[in-house]
């Protein structure tokens, strides 16, 4: 795919933040621990497809256009590795159901920020494909596949010279030409991802100056003025105290229940996942371990045979609660 160039407010050619797509994820061996059956599962653990969401052609949000459906994201067949690593995941079928909020779980080097940089298409699978609406994003352009998918990295670089309205500014660029100055459009789509970002009253920081929670809130911003049908988000809660961390996930569940938004979400936090997301991934070792809904998913068993930890796991009105006791 051949990068596109980015451009500032004033419609000329600036030194653009990127997110990093080029660095090593974490990704460990496979073993054989990931292939024991569920009782819920036919196939080994593997993620299957479910049933399409069905599209409400009349239904409306406030404040929200109704004329674009959710879209699916789909892996099949999936082989993704790196040249000094060989494969590190492997997935038969994975999909992010269309509206909904899914959280990728597991541990260190189990393969969730690998997974999520193959669907963005940071990172081109060995093997298989990822189907957005059944259409392959290894065939779509760069900016087609931008109006579309959104993706923050862990780590993402920008001129600690710019503020945080320009960063967010540079968030349009796929829905721009070259030479276009910023539209009225591109301007209240900026105001709107300013706001739920929370990041308004920073908005003429620069990123140098502001603490990393902060920064990591103006990154958001970024990725929400992209305003597209899928959100990609890898461990958004990275450096963000207790209560930034639950701002920022808030946002999220306010963006697949009111802007029908598809979004995939990596977190390390299984207690948040399990309250915010619609469906969680285990991974283990390179492979989903188990999928479903967080009440499902979310068992002591799965708890210990995954993260090794020893835990409590009780029912409540937010979804199950996670008391660890001991690492095993």
């Amino acid at each position: 795919m051949t990068d596109e160039p980015e451009t500032t407010d004033g419609g000329e050619q600036s030194e653009a933040p990127r997110t990093s797509s080029d660095r090593k994820s974490d990704g460990g061996e496979r073993s054989e621990a990931q292939r024991a059956s569920s009782d819920r599962r036919s196939d080994g653990g593997i993620a299957v497809e479910r049933e399409p969401v069905a599209d409400d052609a009349d239904a409306d949000v406030d404040g929200v256009d109704d004329a674009t459906d959710a879209s699916e994201l789909h892996g099949e067949g999936l082989a993704i590795g790196y040249p000094d690593t060989g494969i590190v995941v492997e997935c038969e079928s994975i999909v992010l159901p269309a509206g909904e909020v899914t959280a990728l779980v597991g541990p260190n080097g189990s393969g969730k920020s690998t997974l999520l940089k193959a669907f963005a298409e940071q990172l081109t699978p060995d093997d298989g494909s990822v189907l957005l609406d059944g259409e392959d994003v290894h065939a779509m352009g760069t900016k087609a596949l931008a109006r579309r998918l959104g993706m923050l990295s862990q780590e993402n670089e920008s001129p600690d010279s710019i503020t945080v309205e320009e960063l967010a500014y540079h968030g349009r660029y796929p829905h721009r030409g070259f030479f276009e100055s910023a539209s009225e459009e591109d301007h209240q789509a900026v105001e709107r991802a300013l706001d739920l970002a929370g990041v308004t009253h920073l908005r003429d920081e620069e990123m140098g100056s502001l603490s990393g929670g902060q920064r990591q809130l103006a990154w958001i911003a970024m990725v929400l003025a992209q305003e597209t049908d899928v959100l990609l988000l890898d461990e958004p809660t990275t450096y963000l105290d207790l209560r930034h961390q639950l701002h920022v996930l808030d946002v999220v569940r306010t963006l697949a229940d009111e802007a029908d938004l598809t979004i995939g979400v990596v977190l390390h936090d299984v207690a948040q996942a399990a309250r915010y997301a619609d469906n969680l991934v285990a991974l283990k070792d390179g492979e989903p371990y188990d999928w479903g809904p967080p009440a499902d998913v979310v068992t002591e068993e799965l708890l210990a045979a995954v993260f090794g930890v020893e835990a409590t796991v009780e029912s409540s009105d937010d979804g199950p609660v996670v008391r660890p006791h001991r690492p095993l």
